[in-house]
């Protein structure tokens, strides 16, 4: 046979709807589960083994431990979580990356069709959303099985082609190029469990060797935190650190996998014979086998595995803001009131560095001109600031369904409510900034040295009315307010004069990025209103209680509250 007899369109397509099956899959599966993934995650990481179960949890529904990693960072540099708790995660993650390796093994591939069918269907027809996501998760499985059935034949035919049998022979004679090769191939599509898919078509077809493979499924496994290591590069202290657990990890796995390699193919042979696996079956077996075992033998060992990153990446990680949503305990709201309140203005008190950090990192974004990667960590930002309006909204609403409750602590919860309504706005229109900022970094252009001047200005004001902003409703002092009025009326100036300052420069032509000077004006407009919605907190504190149009509005704020989480 030669080599332009091979069917490479079937392989190629097919393994791109393998891939593209993955990454459907992995999405649908992603949005079905929602926002309680990350509820599950703050609430079960405790614990090193709980975390560990999650991380599992995880890897499964969005099929990548890539992407399990990538929020892990996120949530170590949002202060949610240490890093005992991301290495139980990535322990869990690894083993949940097995996963698909089992799917692949059912070999369902004459159904395939069958299920794209099911899933279209959901996806064309249905008009609720959840069953449009159950589609997702169906096209995207049975995409999977068309896609290695697609390869199937085209595979096999390679095991009769001379300079593919020398090479599977060298791979087999030679573990080092077997292990590398599974390396370089995983780095390249960035899926260890699209490397090992291959591996178990090559294998069921009889074009490579047990020993040939095993050193391959090493390699997808090192070569799968490519993606931890790009994400966390230029990133911070934790987040170079979360990368570097998950590549050391791998990677003294893969020594004992190597060192031991010639006893776990007896074993694996025994075990097969034993059960009588397929040989898709046998793949899966292995790769589950040894990441469950790896992770096994150093979870009680985790303590000095992360002592271990902290000497490999040396230093003091900068102190971030850290919130414990899960302290709002709904049956404190019916046993002592003024005490939930309470917790509410601690969790609250958290948010609102959250927001700060959020704002502070978009500028970072802004000023440094940070590649794509590092808005999936300014994401997970946004993502903590919505959870925190979620649980402390409904905490505060279960609170003033009390019937006993007197008028002024109404009045507490109705400020509360509106200040976390504006402190997540505030977060929604930082994703606005990160969206034009990203516009400007994909089109190669930049701002003009005197229109970065005037976004940092309109920043500073920003801080400094966030800041008073909560000073007074802390402290409900109303002599706070002029100053916080005088910042104000400079940003609304600063706004007006860098506007007018940016129309001259268009004139003179100095605009030389066109996306950049689309959308300068919206940024400054952007800016300025996350500052009104600085004054919209402080204004709420101070609104009297006592008036009774006031309480009328007070009741009303809380009741459309109470409507909206009704409908939520």
């Amino acid at each position: 046979m030669e080599l332009s007899s091979i069917q490479w369109d079937m392989i190629l397509g097919g393994f791109g709807l393998f891939m593209f099956g993955i990454e459907f899959m992995g999405s649908g599966l992603k949005s079905v589960a929602g926002d309680r993934m990350r509820t599950y995650i703050d609430r079960y990481t405790s614990k090193p083994w709980s975390a560990m179960l999650i991380g599992f949890v995880i890897t499964v529904l969005m099929q990548s431990s890539s992407a399990s990693t990538a929020i892990t960072i996120g949530l170590v540099r949002a202060g949610l979580m240490t890093l005992s708790q991301a290495a139980g995660i990535i322990l869990g993650a690894n083993i949940g990356s097995t996963f698909t390796a089992l799917l692949i093994s059912l070999n369902i591939g004459k159904a395939s069709l069958y299920i794209v069918f099911a899933g279209c269907m959901l996806i064309c027809f249905s008009k609720k959303r959840k069953i449009q996501y159950m589609g997702n998760v169906l096209l995207g499985f049975g995409l999977i099985f068309y896609g290695l059935s697609a390869m199937g034949d085209s595979l096999t035919a390679l095991k009769d082609l001379p300079e593919f049998s020398a090479f599977a022979l060298k791979m087999s004679d030679s573990p080092a190029l077997s292990l590398g090769t599974g390396v370089v191939m995983t780095m390249i599509v960035q899926s260890s469990a699209a490397t090992i898919g291959v591996i178990q078509k090559l294998f069921d077809a009889g074009a490579i060797t047990l020993s040939a493979a095993l050193p391959f499924i090493f390699g997808a496994n090192i070569g799968t935190t490519i993606t931890g290591i790009l994400a966390a590069m230029g990133g911070s202290l934790s987040a170079r650190r979360t990368a570097c657990m998950h590549t050391v990890f791998n990677i003294f796995a893969c020594i004992g996998g190597m060192l031991l390699r010639k006893p776990y193919t007896a074993l694996i042979v025994a075990m097969t014979n034993h059960f009588s696996l397929s040989p898709m079956m046998e793949i899966a077996f292995t790769n589950i086998t040894f990441n469950s075992v790896a992770a096994l033998i150093l979870f009680p060992f985790l303590k000095q595995f992360v002592a271990l990153i902290c000497r490999i990446i040396p230093g003091e990680e900068p102190q971030r803001p850290q919130i414990d949503i899960n302290s709002l305990d709904a049956s404190l709201a019916l046993q002592l009131p003024a005490a939930a309140i309470f917790e509410a203005e601690k969790a609250m008190e958290q948010m609102v560095k959250i927001v700060h950090e959020d704002i502070k990192e978009t500028r970072q974004f802004f000023n440094s001109k940070g590649p794509a990667d590092d808005k999936q960590m300014l994401d997970q930002e946004e993502s903590l600031i919505n959870n925190c309006d979620k649980r402390i909204t409904d905490f505060l609403i279960s609170v003033s369904m009390r019937a006993s409750i007197p008028p002024s602590d109404k009045e507490d919860i109705r400020i509360d409510l509106e200040t976390v309504k504006n402190l997540e706005r505030i977060g929604d229109l930082a994703m606005n900034l990160e969206e034009f900022y990203l516009m400007v970094n994909e089109d190669n252009g930049s701002f003009s040295a005197s229109a970065m001047k005037d976004i940092n200005s309109m920043y500073d004001y920003l801080y400094e009315m966030l800041d008073q902003a909560w000073k007074i409703h802390q402290s409900r002092d109303d002599s706070l307010f002029p100053a916080l009025m005088v910042m104000e009326a400079k940003m609304d100036a600063q706004e007006v004069s860098a506007r007018n300052a940016h129309f001259v420069r268009m004139e003179k032509g100095e605009c030389t990025s066109a996306v950049a000077g689309s959308v300068f004006t919206d940024i400054l407009a952007t800016l300025e209103r996350m500052g009104d919605h600085c004054v919209n907190i402080a204004t709420s504190a101070l609104s009297a209680a006592n008036d009774p149009d006031k309480l009328k509005h007070n009741q009303e704020t809380i009741q459309s509250s109470q409507d909206d989480a009704r409908l939520n």
